[in-house]
């Protein structure tokens, strides 16, 4: 990947010796990181390492032990600092009510919250089903959609509020290699096209491989080694290689 190429219209986001814990369980220790704006980082790392709990962190969900969390060097502790920017998370599910239309969960949130008119809010929402590939789908109901259009579905709902950070919580989960292939694509189309920095949490070997400028594998609640693709690839860590070796075995069986 190439960030230079990009718009940078993306917020920087910096973790700064981040720990939490549970009761007498440590889940999070001294976590450290830097996703620069516009770019793909991919954090990845077995179930159970901390990456959901991160997660939750970033938007808020939790307050840590220790450390912070900084969106272009501001902290986001504190009531009402995150209003200041636009976050939007795809939820490993997908997140789609399925009592609602394909077009009526899109537009949900402008609607909820009154922020556009009726018509408004139909056109962007036409414009991010198009942006996302999948124009004329508003009257569907999820249940019509296939897995991997659901995600895509997902991304447009997130790309209403016009995001500077956009956090995917294993996107290609539950999906097909080919479905997974295309939700692939759209993340890094969508970080050529509008800038958007994008965290992706994942276990997909392929995936981390396939889209993202930097990769970070956490293991057991610490960040082991961060860099671009071929240097995580290349690690002589045996937790690295450990971890990258088993997700390779499970993709190729």
């Amino acid at each position: 990947m190439n960030t230079a190429s990009r718009t940078n219209g993306g917020v920087g986001l910096k973790v700064k010796g981040l720990c939490k814990s549970f009761a007498s369980l440590e889940v999070l220790r001294d976590i450290n990181l830097e996703v620069k704006p516009g770019e793909i980082f991919v954090l990845m790392g077995p179930s159970g390492s901390g990456k959901s709990v991160l997660l939750r962190h970033l938007v808020g969900l939790e307050v840590p032990d220790a450390g912070e969390i900084l969106l272009d060097g501001q902290a986001i502790q504190g009531e009402g600092v995150l209003s200041g920017y636009r976050l939007a998370m795809v939820f490993q599910s997908g997140g789609l009510l399925n009592s609602l239309s394909v077009g009526e969960n899109i537009g949900l949130y402008l609607s909820e919250h009154r922020l556009k008119s009726p018509e408004e809010i139909e056109r962007i929402v036409a414009e991010k089903l198009d942006v996302v590939g999948l124009r004329g789908t508003e009257n569907k109901m999820p249940s019509e959609l296939s897995g991997g259009m659901r995600k895509r579905a997902a991304i447009a709902r997130a790309l209403v509020i016009e995001p500077q950070l956009i956090l995917y919580d294993e996107p290609t989960s539950e999906l097909d290699p080919l479905s997974s292939v295309v939700v692939a694509e759209e993340i890094v189309r969508l970080n050529d096209r509008i800038g958007v920095t994008s965290l992706v949490v994942s276990h997909d070997r392929q995936l981390a491989f396939g889209i993202a400028d930097r990769i970070a594998v956490i293991h057991e609640g610490q960040i082991v080694t961060v860099g671009a693709a071929k240097e995580v690839e290349q690690s002589t860590d045996p937790l690295v290689k450990e971890f990258l070796s088993a997700g390779y075995k499970r993709a190729t069986t």
